[in-house]
């Protein structure tokens, strides 16, 4: 049925069009049922009153109240459908805005409310949800209640349709006084969520540095900010609704006067000095209703454009033919990585392959691009050009679930998932298998701590793993990174906050991955992570330096050390006997002056 992604919210709505007609054919009766009072009145003022018949009376009052009920119900169940209608839109968007919120850190700069698509999708189905779509299927009727007016006598007729066109002008006065402003609203509202968001990552460091009243400071501006955009839209919207209201009233009682002055004229009868009134007050009703609900309609229109904007910019992934397990190679062809949102190129023309049971360890000073490297390797990023494959296939060849089998991650910060020990390990799987839980956490050697935890592994850690220790989180992290026994398993800095156990636990990890047939990439300042790896690759400025072979790697980047201090200071001949500490080698990958050798994957 969709034929382009812009179209996808479209699309959503379209599958609700039963219910919307639904919905027409209810507020076609509900309005039609509105006449009842007014031809209620109508007929007791002329012919109850006149024929001084009680039974008439009784008659029409139960006739009325029948119908009354009726409208009531209605009512009832047109209201019921409209939240239906939300919730519909609800469930079937939801997955794809969720899907949206997952992916958007991966293509977009960091920053912004990560959740404003939820919340433009809350805001849409709260719409639907409520009385300002009624209003809508409300209007088209206002001209048959203009017409009966003109029946009733063209002056009443005349009053009504001023009174119509008054309305409409407030409508549209109402719109294009709170557009910008709800827009504005919007974005300082998205910034104090960002802000919050912050200072709720970095409780501690705000504590221990006394930045809290700084962080409060620029939080309270964006929040006086979205607070006054907020202001101005409820008291244009509001104002504005009062003064509807007002005039409707006002309206009201003339039409009532003018009724009466008819009468008195012989040109109306008695009821339609009632009648009329309460007609006229029914058809300017929807317009009322409107400019009370243009607060939401803007928020929800606002939002329908943005949801409609991102999700064309990250269409549904398309079903693709599952590849067999990758088994044989990795291989970095010319990459060119680039960070989502910038121009800026973080990894220059990296070309290397590694083997079945090869590990290599990733060494460099801060900012040479080694953790977008890792990043690129395990399909979060995209190379701007080049490629990397896996057996052949480039990573984009893979459904994202089907390359995760096989993909071991382990980041810099192991952020873990409110839940189990059992849950996390397994990947949030919804059933996940036991033996492959301990088997993996057995190979990051984290089983016997996991058991003297209170409940073993079922053990909850809460959000990000916050019961745990920074060591407790990043050895079950590289638990997670071992399930399944994926065949490329990449760690940035995975010693971080490991102490010596935990770096033997780590170095046997990385080596029963090889031993298996899998490939170790390992991102590490601390030469103790490279004890399980047989390659080198040195990155300098977003470029390799250096690859091959550990051992030959490290003679080349090894210099001699000077101590601070006795540099170039006269030494004394017993001096030169004794050992020193320059001549003890270390490395020293930020001083790099050679010739990169030839970068191709060595079998």
């Amino acid at each position: 049925m969709r034929t382009d992604q812009q179209s996808e919210l479209k699309a959503a709505l379209v599958r609700c069009r039963h219910a919307f007609f639904g919905v027409a054919i209810m507020s076609g009766g509900v309005n039609v049922l509105y006449l009842t009072g007014s031809f209620f009145m109508l007929e007791v003022y002329d012919r109850v009153i006149p024929a001084r018949s009680i039974p008439t009376l009784i008659g029409l009052g139960g006739l009325a109240l029948a119908l009354f009920l009726f409208q009531g119900l209605i009512e009832i169940i047109r209201a019921r459908v409209l939240v239906r209608i939300g919730c519909s839109l609800d469930e079937r968007l939801a997955p794809r805005v969720f899907d949206v919120m997952v992916r958007y850190p991966l293509k977009a700069p960091p920053g912004g409310d990560g959740l404003l698509p939820l919340r433009d999708l809350d805001q849409i189905r709260s719409f639907f949800s409520g009385l300002g779509p009624t209003a809508f299927f409300d209007l088209p009727w206002l001209p048959v209640y203009l017409a009966i007016c003109f029946l009733f006598h063209p002056l009443i007729g005349v009053a009504a349709l001023a009174g119509a066109m008054m309305l409409v002008v407030l409508t549209l006065l109402t719109d294009r006084l709170t557009r910008q402003p709800q827009r504005e609203a919007t974005r300082h509202g998205a910034r104090r969520n960002e802000l919050s968001d912050a200072g709720r990552h970095n409780a501690e460091v705000l504590h221990a540095m006394g930045m809290q009243a700084n962080l409060a400071r620029v939080w309270g501006e964006e929040s006086r900010s979205y607070l006054t955009r907020q202001r101005r839209v409820a008291d244009i919207a509001g104002g504005l609704g009062a003064v509807s209201k007002v005039f409707r009233m006002i309206l009201q009682s003339g039409v009532l006067a003018l009724g009466a002055s008819l009468v008195i004229q012989g040109q109306a009868t008695g009821g339609i000095i009632i009648a009329s009134s309460i007609l006229v007050s029914r058809a300017l009703a929807p317009a009322e209703i409107a400019i009370a609900h243009w607060k939401g309609f803007v928020a929800a229109h606002q939002g329908w454009a943005r949801l409609n904007a991102i999700l064309e910019r990250f269409p549904a992934e398309t079903e693709t033919l599952t590849l067999p397990p990758p088994r044989e190679a990795l291989i970095v062809e010319q990459a060119c990585i680039v960070p989502p949102g910038t121009q800026r190129v973080v990894v220059s023309e990296m070309t290397f392959g590694l083997r079945a049971g090869q590990g290599v360890g990733i060494i460099g000073p801060s900012a040479s691009g080694k953790s977008s490297l890792a990043r690129a390797l395990v399909g979060v990023w995209s190379p701007a050009r080049g490629a990397i494959r896996l057996d052949g296939a480039t990573l984009d060849q893979w459904p994202a679930d089907s390359l995760g089998r096989h993909i071991g991650y382990l980041p810099q910060e192991a952020d873990l998932f409110a839940g189990t020990i059992a849950s996390n390990i397994a990947r949030l799987s919804p059933s996940p298998d036991a033996e492959a839980v301990i088997a993996a956490a057995r190979a990051a050697d984290v089983h016997d701590l996991i058991l003297r935890m209170p409940d073993g592994y079922e053990t909850m850690i809460g959000p990000g793993g916050a019961s745990l220790s920074a060591g407790q989180r990043q050895r079950i992290g590289l638990a997670r990174a071992l399930y399944g026994n994926p065949f490329l398993v990449v760690l940035d800095e995975p010693n971080a906050n490991l102490d010596e156990p935990g770096e033997l636990a780590l170095t046997r990890a990385m080596l029963s991955v090889r031993l298996r047939g899998g490939i170790v990439v390992v991102v590490a300042h601390r030469p103790s992570a490279l004890a399980a790896v047989d390659l080198l690759l040195v990155m300098d400025e977003g470029r390799a330096r250096a690859f091959g072979p550990k051992d030959e790697v490290m003679k080349q980047i090894m210099r001699p050390t000077v101590v601070p201090g006795d540099r170039g200071a006269p030494r004394s001949p017993a001096a030169r006997d004794e050992p020193t500490r320059d001549a003890v080698p270390e490395p020293a990958p930020q001083s790099l002056n050679w010739q990169a050798p030839n970068l191709k994957a060595r079998a």
